[in-house]
């Protein structure tokens, strides 16, 4: 029955996920703390990033095929994320389990919390990203034409603490991305979940390397296998939901789940 659950669970995570362009790390990693609560924070974040990364891979390729990815933008975050990525899941072996909760619940509070009450507001950085110098223009499968611009070297900087954040805590990094993304440099939200789970998916598989190159990952493949095969059932599904729901119900739905998530995790520990 454990096996059957881990399933299910996989495929909410790859629904819910790849609809708020998010990766499903941060619905995983309580999940699988709440289900083996004598495990190190190492071993859930290698099955977690496991997850993530086969979500992230199929919710692109899903989002590929709707024409919604920003690939130019894309690569070049994925180039800074991925040495973050790196450096924080080194860093991983050196927390605690309680501090380890403690600071990823209280990251996805301030995130859910800024979330829902400003889902559609732009930040202002002194016109920084607001007159950047990268211009697109996506046209998706629909014909509907997404332009936008953005600072790039801020969005690089930007991508690298992700990717710090995304190999520290196995979350993929999206539910900052995504935010940071819509509100910071002003991608239109349909774009930046789709562009959110390419990046997603290049920096989750580097920082699993490094779980796998330790050895650490041997002790959570099975229960990794299960929960990804749902995942990349559920990030279909989610791919193609996302055509149906607006904007402020992503941002708002993402905000809903993190401040859930985020107040269990910090009361766990205590």
């Amino acid at each position: 029955m454990l096996w059957v659950l881990l399933g299910l669970i996989g495929i909410f995570v790859g629904l819910f996920g790849t609809l708020v362009g998010a990766g499903g790390g941060f619905l995983i990693v309580p999940v699988l703390l709440f289900l083996y609560p004598q495990e190190p924070p190492t071993i859930i974040t290698s099955i977690s990033l496991a997850v993530t990364f086969f979500n992230a891979l199929s919710g692109s390729i899903a989002y590929g095929h709707l024409k919604r990815i920003d690939y130019r933008s894309a690569l070049m975050f994925s180039l800074v994320g991925i040495p973050g990525a790196i450096l924080g899941a080194y860093i991983t072996s050196f927390l605690s389990r309680g501090a380890f909760q403690i600071t990823f619940g209280i990251i996805l509070l301030i995130v859910s919390g800024y979330l829902m009450v400003r889902p559609t507001v732009r930040v202002n950085l002194e016109g920084l990203s607001a007159t950047g110098n990268t211009i697109r223009k996506i046209t998706d499968i629909t014909n509907h034409v997404f332009t936008y611009s953005f600072n790039l070297p801020l969005g690089m900087a930007i991508a690298f603490l992700v990717g710090v954040l995304s190999g520290l805590l196995g979350i993929g990094g999206g539910i900052i991305h995504v935010p940071v993304l819509t509100q910071v440099l002003g991608f239109p939200i349909h774009v930046a979940t789709a562009t959110s789970q390419f990046v997603i998916a290049t920096t989750t598989f580097s920082a699993l390397d490094v779980h796998i190159v330790t050895g650490t990952f041997a002790y959570g493949v099975r229960r990794a296998i299960v929960l990804s095969v749902g995942a990349v059932i559920g990030a279909q599904l989610g791919a193609r939901l996302s055509q149906r729901v607006s904007g402020v119900f992503i941002i708002r739905a993402l905000a809903l789940g993190l401040g859930v998530v985020a107040l269990r995790l910090i009361i766990a520990p205590f």
